[in-house]
């Protein structure tokens, strides 16, 4: 998992399959990235995700709360048909920005 951050933001890159097996490492590293307070916006980058199941979706709604919390947000960039297909079913395009 490549990172960057600028400011307030924290641009992720994720790889891979994010599944069940998988979510509980995404989750702590992604959570030790946005630890920082002043760290308003988390985009996923999502070009080389190649698959993702509702753990998935449960991972990236649950940095959505806690950046919520702060007035902060999350959105994703470069989903495949496959992890768009996910997030239109589950209706998380209502609340995370789709870059």
């Amino acid at each position: 998992m490549e990172h960057e951050r600028r400011r307030d933001t924290v641009l992720v890159k994720l790889e891979g399959e994010l599944d069940h097996c998988s979510a509980q490492a995404v989750r702590r590293e992604l959570d030790g990235l946005i630890s920082d307070p002043q760290v308003k916006k988390l985009v996923l980058d999502l070009k080389n995700m190649s698959f993702m199941d509702s753990s998935g979706i449960g991972v990236i709604l649950g940095r959505y709360r806690i950046l919520a919390m702060r007035g902060g947000a999350v959105a994703v960039k470069n989903m495949n048909p496959h992890v768009q297909r996910i997030f239109t079913l589950s209706g998380m395009g209502q609340i995370i920005q789709i870059l």
